[in-house]
């Protein structure tokens, strides 16, 4: 790759999701609201804290909470960067930094797919696929972690395909750390991070025992920069090194216990108790779901055939076996330990960081192909350039299509992107003609999204009744409750559907199809 290459494919991933980012008028759902509000707060000054509870795992004791007691830090760090560096609290500022990722996502992909192959034309390709990502898309140009997650995967992966220097396990390690700063199942890359300084360099100094030690202790310490100040800081805030929530969803035996108040009954024996049947039976629906992801998000469907023929041709390339043994075991985890998160988009999340390796292998298989069936129909060289052309067309095509209907809405009276900000911002403006003090906790579906739409701190709906949102009033001081169609239990449904006469809720008023109530104490 040359220069002229490498900065086209930047501008062209920049272009596009900028354009992209012209249609968002909001972060768009809860893990960008929250990684956008949780940034605000920092560059506003107000440090680690969050006015706004969206779950009660670590049983918080009031607002402001300590943040990120199940999310990690790194995407809230880049927004309250952005917001920092043009000195405003607004989300065109808060997402400034992830339309730079974007923008280099390209360059990194083609790069690690020169390394892998070679090839110019191939590695040109591949960084076509990258400005072109299909279902990933929308999603780089907000405040979430797909764009950190692929770009910090490529370059381990990057730095892995690269000859042995001393310092390559210091490196390693470093990523590794910041993969595990943008998402809590980044600690698997610690792992893929020692097995690389372990097993996949080949110079003879390196096989001798002092050097693997060595080797061991570069990469751990990488690791412990980035990741030791973070877990002092939750050690002194909640008790334990890693935030208390991710490891209490262990034991969800449903989605819906993730908002379960008070959380003391989600534990490993209630776990248990809930029967193999349903234990196995959970785990199953989250592999179907995980591996139709793997087709449609992963493999971008139609490029699956050729990733997968890409693979084969490759598969001696350490790299890719580390990649593949990665991949593996987050899909594991995803499966197996977080069936719940990771079928509803944990796994989508976590596989990004392989992502930048299958638009590496998609043309090495459709140049395989190709070549297969020119011993059979006698195509031309020619033909490469114009299936190329013809993926990256498809490619533009289907990525197209696919945001527009998230952004626009698919169908007639489908949501927008954004329609949920504007609307909080409505019922915000409601709250307000109803005296609502500007500090009075609201319960509402989307507390971060409520938070950075009206200004109001928030608390979620929790999994439960009436009874169990005034007790939620109570022990956080919440004065108004929020129901929305479509966003609530069904343990909360006859509250919606018959607004009225519910004791301790006084009905206020609708905003479109929220209920607004005033929790009495």
């Amino acid at each position: 790759m040359n220069w002229r290459q490498t900065l086209l494919l930047a501008v062209l991933g920049l272009a596009v999701a900028c354009a992209v980012a012209a249609f968002e008028p909001a972060p768009g759902y809860m893990d960008a609201d929250y990684y956008a509000a949780g940034g605000i707060q920092l560059a506003q000054g107000h440090g680690f804290t969050e006015p706004y509870l969206w779950n009660y795992l670590d049983d918080p004791s009031g607002l402001p909470h300590a943040s990120n007691a199940y999310w990690m830090p790194l995407a809230s760090l880049l927004a309250a960067a952005g917001a920092a560096l043009f000195r405003s609290p607004s989300w065109l500022a808060a997402r400034s930094g992830f339309l730079l990722v974007a923008a280099c996502l390209p360059p990194l992909t083609a790069a690690l797919a020169f390394s892998l192959t070679g090839r110019r034309n191939l590695a040109l390709f591949s960084g076509l696929l990258a400005v072109f990502p299909m279902f990933y898309l929308a999603d780089l140009a907000t405040t979430d972690t797909f764009g950190i997650y692929l770009l910090l995967g490529a370059v381990f992966l990057l730095v892995l395909n690269r000859k042995p220097f001393r310092l390559k396990p210091l490196m390693l390690g470093l990523l590794a750390g910041l993969m595990h700063l943008t998402r809590a199942d980044g600690l698997l890359w610690l792992l893929a991070a020692l097995l690389a300084v372990l097993f996949f360099d080949d110079r003879p100094v390196r096989r001798s025992l002092p050097r693997r030690f060595e080797a061991l202790g570069l990469c751990l310490a990488g690791y412990a920069l980035v990741m030791g100040p973070w877990m002092a800081r939750d050690l002194a805030v909640f008790g334990t090194p890693l935030a208390p929530g991710g490891s209490k969803s262990l034991w969800l035996t449903s989605y819906n216990q993730l908002f379960s108040y008070p959380a003391g009954g989600i534990n490993f024996s209630a776990w248990l108790h809930s029967g193999l049947g349903a234990i196995l039976q959970v785990r199953l629906w989250a592999l179907g779901l995980n591996l139709a992801n793997v087709l449609a998000m992963q493999g971008e469907i139609f490029l699956l055939p050729f990733v997968l023929v890409g693979a084969w041709v490759l598969r001696r390339e350490r790299t890719l076996q580390l990649a593949g043994l990665a991949w593996f075991l987050t899909l594991a985890a995803m499966t197996l330990a977080f069936p719940f998160a990771g079928a509803r988009g944990g796994f989508i999340h976590s596989g990004a960081a392989v992502q930048s390796i299958w638009w590496a292998l998609a043309p090495v298989g459709l140049d395989q192909v190709i070549v297969w069936v020119s011993r059979w129909r006698g195509w031309k060289a020619r033909a490469r350039t114009i299936f190329q052309v013809l993926v990256v067309v498809v490619a533009a095509l289907v990525s197209l299509v696919i945001v527009a209907g998230r952004l626009v809405g698919a169908g007639p009276g489908a949501q927008s992107w954004g329609q949920e900000s504007q609307e909080y911002r409505l019922v915000g403006q409601f709250l307000q003609a109803h005296n609502a003090p500007a500090q009075a906790v609201v319960i509402v579906a989307n507390p971060p999204g409520f938070y950075l739409a009206s200004g109001h701190p928030a608390i979620a709906v929790p999994d439960g009744d009436a009874a169990t949102v005034q007790a939620l009033a109570a022990r956080y001081g919440a004065r108004y409750l929020l129901l929305e169609k479509g966003s609530l239990p069904d343990s909360l449904q006859p509250v919606y559907d018959h607004p009225d006469g519910i004791p301790g809720l006084t009905f206020l008023g609708s905003v479109k199809d929220a209920h607004v109530y005033l929790v009495e104490p």
